[in-house]
């Protein structure tokens, strides 16, 4: 894949800048990072919905699945083969589902370039679970954004209650406990922070607050490359 045009305001930067916000499932990463996106004007990549489009395409073969992803994300909405699917990869069962997909290599490796490709000017928020260390490993900024497991669930119950959908607090947490051992003890890409990433504890922090923080330690970074 060819490197993607050079910023014309600022020579020190020979790619568009990344701030790849890594995190477990709940913990707010997509919400911050679709608004510090916003507030910037960058790109959003949102790596989740990729594996989510997988698992709810996969059938036999996800790695065939993978290579042959048809997808696009339009005004907030996500599309696969021309059909709006924003809510149906948002179903429990397919993010589970998704966990696992995301274990295989080969599936990995397919989206890997995908991904990159959303790298264009002005820049780039992308969150995940290895934006920082594996997709985006000279990101500007990386952030490993988290919360206790029983915030994460109540926000998840939340989401789900207010969809219409029916949701168990105990159950949901017991899913993000099993999900984030999947994730850290993968061979591939595991969860984990990045060794240069900033670590935020959401548990007792408001949207606006992380958002706040997030952009501050990017225009930070910004300062000392200029």
């Amino acid at each position: 894949m060819a490197n993607p045009p050079l910023r014309q305001n600022n020579p020190h930067m020979s790619q568009p800048p990344v701030i790849a916000i890594d995190g477990p499932s709940a913990s707010g990463k997509g919400t911050v990072a679709s608004r510090v996106a916003r507030t910037l004007g960058f790109h959003y990549l949102e790596s989740g919905a990729l594996y989510r489009l997988v698992a709810l395409a996969a059938g036999p073969d996800p790695v065939k699945a993978a290579l042959g992803l048809d997808v696009a994300f339009l005004n907030s909405r996500i599309y696969m083969n021309k059909q709006d699917v924003t809510e149906g990869i948002r179903a429990e069962a397919i993010g589970l589902q998704a966990s696992d997909v995301a274990r295989i290599p080969a599936v990995r490796d397919a989206l890997l370039a995908r991904q990159r490709a959303f790298r264009e000017p002005p820049g780039l928020v992308a969150d995940g679970r290895d934006m920082g260390t594996v997709v985006f490993p000279d990101a500007v900024l990386k952030v490993f954004l988290t919360a206790s497991t029983a915030t994460r669930a109540r926000r998840r119950y939340k989401q789900l209650i207010d969809k219409g959908n029916h949701a168990n607090l105990a159950a949901l947490s017991r899913t993000l406990e099993e999900r984030d051992q999947r994730d850290a003890a993968r061979a591939v890409a595991p969860l984990k922070p990045a060794a240069d990433a900033v670590s935020v504890d959401s548990s007792a922090l408001t949207i606006d607050e992380v958002v706040d923080l997030v952009l501050k330690q990017y225009r930070e970074r910004i300062r000392g490359k200029v």
